[in-house]
């Protein structure tokens, strides 16, 4: 039923570009090249959070020093939307997609479709998978290292405040259990911080689910809190900056901000909180890694496929833990 359901949906989207082209969808600025080797497209779930948009200019440039032309498209977390993406790209004739899907079930009949137009694809951070299996070579960050990296600040933090057996403190991971890329990221979170915190109280380990955006992590995060009003004390990780900061905000509201620890996940916001805030700010610490480092890797590799050479089915960016006092050494221009 479920595949049935993606072939209408793939059919509806593909007939309704006929009628609706929408204004997602912008020419990358212009870097010097003259596009001759083609349009490359870049379909983005969420194009208007600041990763992707960080993401897509890093893109656009090792397109543009490719010899091709660099289209941006803002999917709106919209699986309609992301299919018809698809569709313009094809009936473009793209020399080939770099893209982040909404919706993983997707992920056949986009490939399908890309395949039988002879268009080469490369997913970045969220794979084209099925039954866990990567239908495209992958470019995204290295989830469960990353998650442990969150987690063994957590816990360092823990023991230097010595808060393990202290009344009224509690953990909040922020998951997206719908995306596969987001999953290994908690789950590094949370077994690393339970080894290294083996005496934290497991039943004050909490988790709330949400879709990635800031509005859904502010609504997540603010439940749990709501629910549990014994805890005045809370850490807080996640699945990605956006949700982070959503819990962020919803600690401000609350009035338990002061005595929170709340550490990101990219830094792309943690940055501004920082610019603004230093080390008032509850986003204590935050993993860096740059979404410069995908959006060029998604498309060096998207290129060598259009030459016709072999690549890595995945290829893994690492990160490495700031804080409000070391942010602007290690990440340089990206911290401004």
């Amino acid at each position: 039923m479920k595949k049935v359901l993606t072939v209408l949906l793939v059919l509806v989207c593909a007939m309704s570009f006929t009628f609706a082209n929408g204004s997602s969808e912008t020419a990358a600025a212009d870097t010097g090249s003259t596009g001759s080797n083609g349009v490359i497209y870049g379909i983005y779930k969420a194009g208007d959070q600041t990763w992707f948009i960080d993401e897509g200019e890093a893109a656009a440039a090792a397109a543009n020093e490719a010899g091709y032309e660099f289209i941006y498209v803002d999917a709106r977390m919209s699986p309609e939307e992301y299919l018809r993406a698809i569709d313009n790209a094809i009936a473009n004739n793209a020399a080939g997609v770099v893209t982040c899907t909404p919706d993983q079930t997707l992920s056949r009949a986009v490939v399908d479709m890309l395949s039988a137009a002879n268009i080469p694809v490369v997913a970045a951070d969220d794979a084209l998978e099925e039954n866990g299996e990567k239908l495209a070579p992958w470019v995204g960050i290295n989830a469960y290292v990353i998650g442990e990296a969150n987690g063994q600040w957590l816990a360092d933090y823990v023991k230097e405040n010595n808060l393990a057996g202290q009344e009224g403190v509690g953990l909040l991971i922020m998951t997206m259990d719908t995306v596969s890329s987001c999953v290994p990221r908690a789950e590094g979170e949370y077994d690393r911080f339970t080894a290294e915190c083996p005496e934290f109280p497991v039943d004050k380990i909490y988790f709330a689910d949400y879709d990635g955006t800031t509005d859904k992590g502010y609504t997540a995060a603010d439940a749990v809190f709501t629910a549990h009003p014994e805890i005045t004390t809370w850490l807080v990780t996640g699945a990605n900056e956006e949700g982070t900061i959503g819990a962020l905000r919803a600690l401000e509201q609350a009035g338990k901000v002061d005595n929170a620890c709340v550490v990101g996940l990219g830094a792309y916001m943690a940055k501004d909180e920082w610019n603004a805030n230093g080390a008032e700010s509850g986003m204590k610490a935050s993993a860096y890694f740059p979404a410069s480092a995908v959006g060029r890797g998604s498309v060096e590799v998207l290129v060598s496929l259009i030459n016709g050479e072999e690549v890595p089915l995945e290829t893994a960016v690492d990160a490495v833990v700031v804080t409000p006092e070391t942010y602007k050494e290690v990440m340089g221009p990206d911290a401004e």
